[in-house]
C-alpha cells in the first residue's frame, strides 16, 4: 500500500468483499488493526473513493454511510435468490451440525484430561496389586494361626459376660436406690452429694451397658 494510495485500495476491496453499509467509524475499527490504518485517513480516502464515483455515499443527518457500488454486481433473479437462499440453509445446517460435533468432541478431551494416563494407570496397578499381596499374607497367616477361639470357648465367654452384666445391673440397682434415700434427707442436690462423696457414675465415664 503506497502513501498517496492512503488505504484507499485496502477500504475499496473490503467493501466490495463485505458489500453492506458501513460508517467511516465501522471501516476503521475493522480494518485498522490489520492495516494499521488511521481513523482519518479511512475518512479522506472514503471520502475520496464516493468523490471518484468507486463506492456509494448516503447521508442520514450527521452520520455518512458508505457501500459499495451496485451496478459492478450482476443481477440477481429470483431462481439465484432462491438457490441462495437455498445453500444458506444447507450451509446453516452443516454449521449447527459442526458445532454439535465441536461440543461432543470437548466433553469427550474434557473426560480424557480427567481421566489417568497410561503411566498413572501402570503404576496405580501396581499399588493395588501390592495391597492385595498384603492381605493374601494376612490371610494366610490368619489360616495357619494355632490359636484359634472354638465355638465352645466363645460360648463359655459369652455366658460370662451375661452374668457379669446382669451383676452390674443389679449393683447400680443397689447403689441408686440408695443414693436415692440418702437424698431424701439431703439438703443439697443430687450433683453437689456425688461430688461430695467423689462417686462417679457410668453417665460421667460415658460407660454404657453392653447389648446382650
Amino acid at each position: 500500500m503506497s502513501k498517496k494510495d492512503n488505504g484507499a485500495s485496502v477500504i475499496l476491496a473490503y467493501l466490495n468483499e463485505k458489500n453492506r453499509p458501513y460508517s467511516a467509524q465501522d471501516v476503521f475499527c475493522n480494518l485498522q488493526k490489520q492495516h494499521g490504518l488511521g481513523k482519518t485517513a479511512v475518512v479522506k480516502a472514503m471520502e475520496l473513493l464516493a468523490q471518484e464515483g468507486k463506492i456509494k455515499e448516503k447521508i442520514y443527518g450527521k452520520q455518512k454511510i458508505y457501500f459499495a457500488d451496485q451496478s459492478q454486481f450482476r443481477d440477481v433473479n429470483d431462481a439465484d435468490l432462491k438457490a441462495m437462499d437455498k445453500q444458506i440453509s444447507e450451509l446453516s445446517a452443516e454449521v449447527q451440525t459442526l458445532t454439535q460435533s465441536c461440543k461432543q468432541l470437548d466433553t469427550e478431551l474434557k473426560e480424557l484430561n480427567c481421566s489417568l494416563t497410561t503411566e498413572e494407570m501402570r503404576a496405580e496397578i501396581q499399588e493395588l496389586k501390592a495391597e492385595c499381596s498384603g492381605y493374601r499374607a494376612r490371610l494366610e497367616k490368619i489360616k495357619s494361626a494355632t490359636n484359634h477361639v472354638t465355638p465352645e470357648e466363645k460360648e463359655k465367654v459369652y455366658k460370662e459376660r451375661d452374668v457379669y452384666v446382669k451383676e452390674w445391673k443389679k449393683r447400680k440397682r443397689l447403689a441408686s436406690d440408695m443414693m436415692n434415700a440418702i437424698l431424701e434427707g439431703y439438703p443439697k442436690s443430687k450433683k453437689e452429694f456425688l461430688e461430695e462423696v467423689g462417686v462417679e457414675t457410668d453417665e460421667d465415664c460415658k460407660v454404657v451397658f453392653p447389648n446382650t
